[in-house]
């Protein structure tokens, strides 16, 4: 038997042959929202591409693909017409880090209607969708003819396909290709309606294609031709360094413990202030303030305000005043200050008054009131009456609307769970005009002053008018609140959050009424006007309407908003409304996905800072600058990132899988630990699910 002997060289080209990595990509198709029926063309089509240009194509619609080690087996991720919220925050962790180890991304169609909660991903993609016309032909200008992708299109491109309006452009990329608005009906987008682009991201490399809904996209030469070069851009010299990854995963839910500093003890708590000694204030609407001591680990009393917290005179009407409010002075270990907002039993007005803590009790004696003001009673609703202090030593106070969202009885025509805007006499209450959106009343705002040392107050620069200014009130920094129940403060830039408690209408009703009920997580980082009763969640308008006729009339307009109620006091022309941070409806939100669907209740908590809290105790620096928001409805808690100059970033589940009771306020403790009261789950009742927690982290 003879032995064939092969040349050197041909036996090394053989052994790498062998042993060299294939290329390969994922194609992930999942979708939570519309579904294109070109997915499987895409499918066919990428992998025959696949074939032909030497690199493996893998498809899955299962996003448990992305892990870490799953994905470091690819150069490049392509997202074919993927809709809504497809991963989840850890699986969104693995991508972030994919691309800045140097991986790549190729998005097709509709992958700019994906995630639009999570702002890394915005960025990476290039926009995201906002409208689109009916399909039709238009004319593609070819913007680069040096790029693979698109040097071997002819200089117009004509082209039958659905044509995308964008909204949240990355002005960073470099376009490939642009739409011709004057060769079709429906762009919103006039001369620069960019198509297709590509650009360098956070370590990786990103292409987009706008072109790809139709099923006959993908048995066309030109398209696929288009969509391989992409491809390729994003595929890179496949070489993946992970050492050069920053995205960080959360820690696992099982390192925090939920311990309970006391359960079944409360009625009604409303707020409370962490003491420096790690002891707690706690105020309950019904008058009642309690003092939970650390060291002994119990509740004791503390004190009690006589307050109006129902109705006299009809028993069918729930009030929500009371004791609302409490907050330590930032100089408590001087002087043992506290101030309380309360609705005392006496006179028709809500109160904000400092109290002295002596002996751990509030000394009555002490009180020395700093504000007050009218408000309507034998009514509901909207109280707001959460207290903050800015690190610049200015007090914030919410206040509520004071109007009735109900519909009023034996009327024929009623508001029905939209802004409540009936300005006929008698009628008062049924209308938030009157409060919410008159500069010369402080319900429905947000109001900002600074104490003085004798328990009076002046007016710090920069709130929303100018003292003296003719039918408004200086202390006003942020107006147009319905029920702003919990507000914070950045302790290090002093932005302003709170939760904004939204109307009810399940349901649009654009052509008559306006849109449906919102809540909303709001952010100031000046004064300013946030619409309602106007406007909601993201400047969406409401009409208005006659109650003697039932006809609508036009909708207020964000531009140029007027107040011409019959109970307006203050300024007619408003100043230009400012939308919601984040905004969402009973029902799934399309543009923060996370928070779920079913009753409402959204409460703004603390901003945590590591190098603000001993390391002993504090929470991990996964949590950095990091934002904790929660609803008392749903039971959960998000942590929202947030970009450097404070835009929204993305917002992930915290602790998930614990069970809170209706959380009604959150602090951290001077120990970096997080604080929760929960109200339990019975409206106005003594739950035996209402408690104190605090948070524990377990390094």
């Amino acid at each position: 038997m003879k032995t064939l002997l092969l040349p050197p060289v041909l036996c090394l080209f053989l052994f790498l042959s062998c042993t060299q990595k294939k290329t390969r990509v994922l194609v992930f198709s999942k979708t939570t929202g519309f579904r294109h029926s070109s997915i499987a063309n895409g499918k066919a089509a990428i992998q025959k591409l696949g074939f032909e240009n030497n690199f493996v194509v893998d498809t899955t619609e299962d996003a448990s693909a992305f892990t870490e080690e799953n994905l470091k087996r690819y150069a490049a991720i392509i997202f074919l017409n993927t809709t809504g919220d497809v991963l989840n925050n850890q699986q969104e962790i693995a991508m972030e880090r994919f691309i800045q180890a140097g991986g790549g991304f190729a998005g097709i169609h509709s992958a700019t209607d994906t995630e639009y909660d999570w702002g890394w991903y915005a960025n990476l993609v290039g926009a995201q969708f906002e409208s689109h016309p009916e399909i039709q032909p238009a004319t593609i200008q070819v913007v680069d003819k040096t790029d693979l992708s698109t040097k071997h299109l002819p200089g117009t491109w004509n082209r039958t396909d659905e044509w995308y309006n964008f909204k949240r452009l990355n002005k960073d990329v470099k376009v490939l290709l642009r739409l011709d608005e004057q060769s079709y009906k429906g762009g919103t987008m006039g001369d620069d309606h960019p198509l297709a682009w590509y650009h360098e991201y956070d370590g990786g490399r990103a292409f987009y294609t706008e072109l790809g809904h139709v099923e006959n996209s993908y048995s066309d030469s030109f398209y696929l031709k288009h969509i391989l070069g992409g491809i390729k851009y994003a595929i890179g010299n496949d070489h993946l360094d992970y050492s050069k990854a920053t995205s960080q995963y959360p820690p696992d839910e099982h390192q925090f413990t939920k311990t309970i500093l006391s359960e079944g003890e409360f009625f009604e708590p409303t707020e409370m202030t962490i003491l420096p000694n790690l002891d707690v204030l706690i105020v309950q609407r019904r008058g009642e303030i309690l003092l939970y001591k650390n060291d002994a680990q119990k509740i004791k009393p503390a004190g009690f305000l006589n307050v109006y917290w129902h109705t006299k005179k009809d028993s069918t009407v729930n009030a929500e005043e009371g004791l609302l409010g409490i907050c330590k002075d930032p100089n408590f270990e001087k002087n043992h200050w506290v101030y309380i907002f309360y609705s005392p039993a006496d006179t028709s007005v809500n109160r904000l008054s400092r109290f002295e803590l002596k002996n751990d009790t509030i000394d009555m004696h002490s009180e020395k009131i700093v504000l007050q003001f009218f408000s309507q009673r034998e009514i509901c609703c909207h109280t707001g009456g959460s207290i903050a202090f800015g690190s610049d030593g200015l007090l914030y106070l919410s206040t509520g609307d004071n109007s009735t969202p109900f519909d009023e009885p034996k009327q024929e025509y009623a508001s029905h769970g939209f802004a409540p805007l009936d300005d006929r006499p008698g009628h008062e209450k049924y209308d938030a005009r009157r409060t919410a959106s008159n500069s010369n009343d402080l319900r429905g705002k947000i109001i900002r002053i600074r104490i003085k040392e004798d328990g009076s107050y002046e007016i710090p620069e920069g709130n929303l008018f100018a003292k003296g200014a003719a039918k408004t009130k200086p202390e006003i920094y942020v107006m147009g609140n319905r029920n702003p129940y919990r507000i914070s403060v950045d302790p290090k830039n002093n932005y302003l959050y709170w939760g904004e408690v939204g109307p009810d209408a399940n349901a649009d009703s654009t052509d008559t009424r306006g849109p449906r009920g919102y809540d909303e997580i709001n952010q100031a980082r000046k004064a300013g006007y946030f619409g309602w009763p106007l406007f909601v969640g993201n400047n969406y308008a409401y009409h208005q309407y006659d109650y003697a006729t039932g006809k609508p009339g036009i909708q207020f307009d964000s531009l140029h908003p007027v107040n011409n109620s019959r109970n307006n006091t203050g300024i007619t022309e408003l100043p230009k409304p400012q939308p919601a941070f984040i905004w969402y409806p009973y029902l799934a939100s399309h543009d923060f996905p996370e928070v779920n669907t079913g009753g409402r209740t959204a409460m703004a908590g603390p901003i945590f800072y590591s190098d603000m809290f001993p390391a002993a105790t504090r929470f991990p620096d996964y949590y950095n600058k990091k934002f904790f928001i929660y609803d008392w409805m749903r039971d959960w808690i998000m942590a929202v990132t947030l970009q450097p100059n404070g835009d929204f970033y993305k917002m992930e589940p915290f602790m998930p899988g614990t069970k809170f009771a209706a959380p009604i306020d959150m602090e951290l403790g001077p120990d970096g630990k997080l604080y929760i009261l929960e109200y339990g789950t019975g409206w106005f009742h003594k739950n035996k699910d209402a408690g104190l927690s605090r948070i524990d982290y377990n390094k």
